[in-house]
């Protein structure tokens, strides 16, 4: 794990950029299929939706989720082995961050009608939630820890 603050930006920029450049595929390729133009709309969209993604993994969600893990391990005097402590703080910032990037997604796809707006967000939210939770806990989790620690330790 991160040691220091220039640590932390290589981990999350690992992170991040794996997560969202397979997040984006996912959501591009849902809305359009797969074709040449769906690439180039995933090529386009991916320098912005990585820059909002490590300014909010950085300045809003990575802090907020730690705090909501360590707090609650404090409170109820637990100890848990550094896997576990990974696994409960990447939820938490899996969740934070599906939740952020799926309004950033609805906005830069264009506002839908405010009656559908709740509807859209919702159906976004799920859709997105049942592919980054086994993503980030099952491949980009563990192949990021791997690279950080061939270039770290």
């Amino acid at each position: 794990m991160p040691k220091n603050f220039k640590e932390e930006l290589v981990f999350t920029g690992l992170i991040a950029g794996m997560m969202v450049f397979v997040m984006t595929m996912y959501n591009v390729f849902k809305a359009s299929g797969i074709n040449m133009e769906s690439w180039g709309n995933v090529a386009t969209g991916f320098p912005l939706a990585l820059l909002v993604a490590v300014i909010l993994d950085l300045a809003l969600v990575g802090p907020l989720a730690k705090k909501i893990v360590f707090s609650h391990i404090s409170k109820k005097n637990l100890q848990p082995s550094p896997a576990q402590l990974g696994i409960f703080i990447s939820l938490f910032m899996i969740l934070g961050m599906v939740t952020l990037m799926s309004i950033f997604g609805i906005v830069m796809e264009g506002t839908p009608t405010a009656d559908s707006l709740l509807l859209l967000y919702g159906k976004t939210w799920f859709l997105n939630i049942i592919v980054a939770l086994p993503l980030q806990l099952f491949l980009v989790g563990p192949s990021s820890r791997f690279i950080f620690a061939k270039i770290y330790r």
